[in-house]
């Protein structure tokens, strides 16, 4: 067996449901602390962070992640128990295999593989959060608030997040867009259905105004990220009863958005039609961050000679999906990269990835460092 599909199987068997870490920190940091690294536990409420540093000067290169996993489901519908780490048919199943304790377990083995070949020149640091799949409040926007505070500056970031398609390495993350959610409610007069001249729908009043941010075109997105997109999730209005026009109405939505905007631009232009709409309406706003983008440097240049040293392959440089906390490390002007293994099981039951993969990703992992700290 292998020490990467070792140290897998040790973390997927800590039931870490997020917030809780339940020790797979501990774990790491052992083995850090066996190579020489400082480690320090940054204990925000209930979330548990890693920050551990090897060497004393140059270029600061960090792997980040999350030993934080999402909920199992029913777990009788899993194949295999979800914590138990089996490896069977040439995969290891368990929640977080893929999302991401593979890619945790890799980062390891891969600092382990590193220094026994070369000469560090540079600086190792692991940023690892348990608040990942939660909140996101107190993991790594937390800790990159301390580093500031303390004027330590990461120059390269290499986020373990699960961006591979069908073969390992075959696309990386070197961006995300921007995530604005918010929370919009518009106040009418509550009345009876057959005397609407002595209320005020506020379902019928909102409506054009929901409409018109549908089909308006935010922008036409640019060479890395596609255009701003515009969607309803939830929309809560009516008392339950059919012949009575509600006093209110609730509406979610949500804009995924490129670097030709900005969370003020869109918000500004939001209010605008509501304004224009003479509505009654109060707005709540959540940034979860605004977009991100290293399509060029060392850092990319690295990742994309170690896969294909590798793999073969010629990696696709992507910015979809969903929010990952690369949106927390970029606006201090870090290079930031995502890689990890294939994506197709993460949060699903039987979550799994393969033994090989995890091995060639170890493999990848020591060749960026190779490249960027020896």
């Amino acid at each position: 067996m292998s020490p990467t599909l070792k140290l897998a199987q040790q973390l997927i068997q800590c039931p870490s449901e997020t917030p809780d870490d339940a020790g797979c920190q501990q774990i790491i940091a052992q083995r850090l602390a066996a190579l020489g690294f400082t480690i320090e536990t940054l204990q925000y409420e209930d979330v548990t962070n890693l920050w551990a540093t090897l060497g004393e000067s140059g270029p600061l290169f960090v792997f980040a992640g999350h030993t934080d996993v999402v909920p199992t489901g029913p777990q009788e519908q899993w194949q295999y128990p979800p914590f138990s780490a089996t490896v069977a048919d040439g995969y290891l199943h368990g929640r977080g295999a893929a999302d991401m304790k593979g890619s945790l377990a890799a980062m390891v083995t891969a600092v382990e593989g590193f220094l026994d070949e070369a000469q560090l020149n540079g600086r190792i640091g692991f940023l690892i959060t348990s608040d990942e799949e939660g909140v996101a409040i107190n993991g790594t926007q937390r800790v990159m608030k301390e580093l500031a505070n303390r004027n330590i500056a990461i120059d390269y970031c290499l986020v373990g997040e699960p961006s591979s398609s069908e073969k390992l390495g075959d696309t990386v993350k070197i961006g995300r867009r921007g995530s604005l959610g918010a929370k919009l409610s518009v106040q009418g007069i509550q009345g009876h259905v057959a005397y609407p001249q002595l209320a005020l729908n506020p379902i019928h009043k909102v409506l054009p105004t929901l409409a018109e941010l549908t089909n308006s075109t935010w922008d036409t997105g640019n060479d890395s990220f596609p255009a701003t997109s515009f969607q309803i999730s939830n929309i809560n209005a009516g008392t339950g009863a059919t012949n009575v026009i509600p006093a209110h109405i609730e509406i979610d939505f949500n804009f995924r958005f490129s670097t030709e905007l900005n969370a003020a631009a869109i918000q500004s232009r939001v209010t605008t039609l509501l304004d224009n709409a003479e509505l009654d309406y109060k707005i709540e706003w959540n940034l979860s961050g605004e977009p991100f983008l290293t399509d060029s440097g060392k850092l990319i240049e690295a990742v994309a000679a170690g896969i294909k040293q590798h793999t073969g392959l010629d990696t696709h440089r992507s910015t979809a999906g969903g929010t990952s906390d690369g949106r927390f490390i970029a606006p201090t002007g870090s290079e930031v990269v995502e890689l990890g293994p294939c994506n197709a099981t993460i949060h699903q039951i039987d979550e799994k990835v393969t033994v090989t993969e995890l091995d060639a990703l170890a493999e990848v992992y020591q060749s960026v460092l190779l490249g960027l700290v020896s």
